[in-house]
C-alpha cells in the first residue's frame, strides 16, 4: 500500500506541474496573441467601430486592404524591403561563414585576441556608432540611396561570426584532414566539405538576420527620405502621420507587413528549432 501511495503522489506532483506550466505557457500564449487579433478584428472594422469592444466585426471590411495601396505605395515598399533584407541576408551567411572557418580551423598569429575584440563590439551600444556611420555614408554619398541599407550589414556581424566560429569548432577534424589529403584547397575544404555541415546554424543566421533587417526602424529612419526607395516600417509611420484618422486601414497595412513572419514561422519553424537547438549546443 506505501508504495502504491508514493506512486499516486508522484503521478498527482506530475500532473499538477505539467498543467502549471500549460496553464503558464497558455497565458504567455494569450498575451502575445491579443494584440494580433486585436489588429485583425480592427482592419476590418469602420472607421466608427475601431473602439467598440466587439471583437468580430458585424459587416467585415475588406476593403480596408485594398485601401492600403492607395495611400502609400505599399507594393514599392515590400520589393524594397525584401531586396535590403534578402542583400544583406545573403552577405551576413557569406562573409560570417568565412569569418567563422577562419577564427575556428585556420590557425594564426593573434586569432584568439582579434577574436575577442571583435565579439567585444556586441557591447557597444548601437546609439554609439548610429552618427558615424551616418557620416560615413555622407562622405561616401551614399545617403538617401539603397546602398545606404545594404553595404553597413553586408559584410559580417559579430554575432554572425561568434555562432559560425562556434559551430565550426564542433566539426571533427577528420573531415578537413580527408578534405586535404584529397587535395582540396583551403577553399575547397570550407565550401565543399564543412559548409554543408553548418546548415542548422546557416539557417537560424539567416531567419535572425532577416526578421531584424525586416524590423528595423532607425537606420532606414536616418538615411532614407525618399518613397520610392523607403521600407515598409517607414510606409507605416509616414501613413499614421499622414491618415492619422483611418485606423482600419493602418492595421490592415501592419498586418501586411506582418505576413511574410508569419509566412517563414510556418515553413521554416522546425527546421529553425532545430538550428536553434544544434548551434545553442555548439562549442561544448
Amino acid at each position: 500500500m506505501g508504495t502504491a501511495a508514493r506512486s499516486r503522489r508522484v503521478i498527482v506532483r506530475r500532473t499538477a506541474r505539467g498543467l502549471l506550466i500549460y496553464l503558464v505557457l497558455t497565458v504567455m500564449a494569450w498575451c502575445a496573441l491579443v494584440p494580433v487579433l486585436w489588429a485583425l478584428s480592427g482592419s476590418l472594422k469602420k472607421q466608427g467601430e475601431v473602439s467598440g469592444s466587439a471583437l468580430v466585426p458585424a459587416d467585415p471590411q475588406w476593403s480596408n486592404y485594398r485601401s492600403v495601396f492607395e495611400f502609400v505605395p505599399f507594393g514599392r515598399m515590400f520589393l524594397n524591403t525584401v531586396l535590403y533584407a534578402g542583400c544583406v541576408t545573403a552577405g551576413q551567411v557569406l562573409f560570417c561563414s568565412l569569418a567563422g572557418y577562419a577564427f575556428a580551423r585556420l590557425p594564426f598569429r593573434g586569432r584568439d585576441v582579434v577574436f575577442l575584440a571583435y565579439l567585444g563590439t556586441l557591447m557597444v551600444p548601437l546609439t554609439v556608432t548610429v552618427i558615424p556611420q551616418f557620416i560615413l555614408m555622407r562622405t561616401f554619398g551614399w545617403v538617401d540611396s539603397p546602398l545606404s541599407m545594404i553595404v553597413p550589414g553586408l559584410f559580417g556581424s559579430a554575432f554572425g561570426t561568434y555562432l559560425m566560429r562556434q559551430f565550426f569548432s564542433t566539426l571533427p577534424a577528420e573531415l578537413e584532414e580527408a578534405a586535404i589529403l584529397d587535395g582540396c584547397s583551403v577553399w575547397q575544404t570550407f565550401w565543399r566539405v564543412l559548409l554543408p555541415h553548418t546548415k542548422p546554424a546557416v539557417l537560424v543566421l539567416a531567419v535572425l538576420t532577416w526578421v531584424t533587417v525586416w524590423n528595423d526602424f532607425l537606420w532606414p529612419l536616418i538615411m532614407l527620405q525618399r518613397t520610392s526607395i523607403a521600407t515598409l516600417n517607414l510606409g507605416l509611420v509616414w501613413m499614421q502621420g499622414q491618415y492619422t484618422a483611418h485606423w482600419p486601414v493602418f492595421m490592415a497595412a501592419s498586418l501586411l507587413m506582418l505576413a511574410p513572419m508569419l509566412i517563414v514561422y510556418v515553413f521554416a519553424d522546425k527546421a529553425f528549432v532545430r538550428g536553434i537547438a544544434t548551434a545553442g549546443l555548439a562549442g561544448r
